[in-house]
């Protein structure tokens, strides 16, 4: 099944599914809590994807990849086995090389409400590949994201 979000607006986050497998909790049969990060992580891929940027195309044409510099997180209540899950992706603030991100784990309750799990601020990092040293985010990419926050140096 191929599922294809609607392009990201500045307004609203991004919203990718995940469905929790059993490979993804512990002995206590919930979700193990190195896993939301990678979670996170597809959330972000597929952001960038939606936006019309594949990670092999950055590093190609612009000689640059994305990496993770820090991640404040927090986990307010469990998953578990089989939950069909909503993963966010909001751009809160962009430097000249940083992007820092708002995202939630999200599981939709009977009658429609919906429970935030798990909440995290996400700093990545535009990086050369050559030598890993920080670069400028591209321009074209900032124009995509038609971001409302304010950009920083």
């Amino acid at each position: 099944m191929t599922v294809k979000p609607a392009e990201p607006q500045a307004s609203e986050p991004f919203s990718w599914p995940v469905r929790v497998y059993y490979e993804d909790t512990d002995a206590g049969g919930v979700v193990f809590y190195a896993n939301y990060l990678r979670f996170m992580e597809r959330a972000r891929s597929e952001w960038l994807r939606a936006l019309g940027f594949e990670q092999p195309r950055l590093a190609a044409e612009h000689g640059v990849l994305f990496v993770v510099r820090a991640v404040q997180i927090e986990y307010l209540k469990p998953s578990r086995f089989n939950d069909s899950l909503q993963v966010t992706v909001e751009v809160v603030n962009v430097g000249a090389s940083r992007i820092r991100f708002q995202q939630r784990v999200i599981r939709e309750e009977e009658g429609a409400m919906m429970q935030e799990l798990v909440t995290a601020a996400v700093d990545v990092v535009c990086v050369t590949t050559d030598g890993f040293r920080p670069s400028r985010v591209p321009r074209e990419l900032r124009e995509k994201m038609n971001i409302t926050t304010e950009i920083t140096e």
